[in-house]
């Protein structure tokens, strides 16, 4: 069937192949593409909509590097993508990005001091913490996170001041389901009461 359509369209003068589009330019965000808003009342406003959060570790050359991420979620199921948002400042991503996999280690609800661990600029953000290798791709598995996903980089979008990472997952793993998350929502970590 597929060769009677490319016969089909190559004998109509059609393209049988797409040229692909050339890859965007990596840039700081104009001037004239930020709107009027104040950062802080945009801040204020989304932090309304309660985040889980997680830990996005990757293994080097240089040893084991993560940080912590709340702009995660699920993309597709088949295939199976996830992503994840990251700073175009930050200095974990491009190790992460030469790495090319990556472990996006799901918190618990008791893993707020391990989060804020991860959320220091410039500090050995593994100094003390056990890890084991994710199965996949041996990027670093976090005690004690309720559930993981052990990735490889597919795309990378812009977006705005931060970079949107695809990766297609592959293997992941979860506790028995009993454990609560660690939320954020408002500028607090949290859990669900009830």
């Amino acid at each position: 069937m597929a060769v009677t359509a490319v016969r089909y369209l190559r004998s109509a003068g059609a393209p049988t192949a797409v040229e692909p589009l050339p890859r965007p330019a990596l840039r700081a965000v104009r001037d004239d593409e930020r709107l009027p808003l104040d950062p802080a009342e945009f801040r204020r406003v989304l932090g309304h909509f309660a985040s889980g959060v997680t830990i996005v570790t990757a293994l080097d050359a240089e040893g084991p590097t993560g940080f912590a991420c709340q702009s995660f979620a699920s993309l597709s199921l088949d295939p199976p993508l996830i992503a994840f948002m990251v700073a175009r400042t930050s200095t974990t991503w491009p190790r992460i990005a030469r790495a090319g996999t990556f472990c996006v280690n799901i918190l618990g609800a008791d893993q707020g001091e391990l989060c804020r661990a991860f959320a220091v600029s410039g500090a050995d953000k593994f100094a003390g913490v056990e890890w084991t290798p994710a199965p996949s791709t041996g990027s670093p598995r976090l005690p004690g996170a309720p559930a993981w996903l052990d990735c490889a980089i597919t795309t990378v979008h812009t977006g705005g001041d931060h970079l949107i990472v695809v990766g297609r997952v592959e293997s992941l793993g979860a506790t028995d389901g009993t454990a609560d998350p660690l939320l954020f929502h408002r500028g607090r970590f949290g859990r669900f009461s009830g």
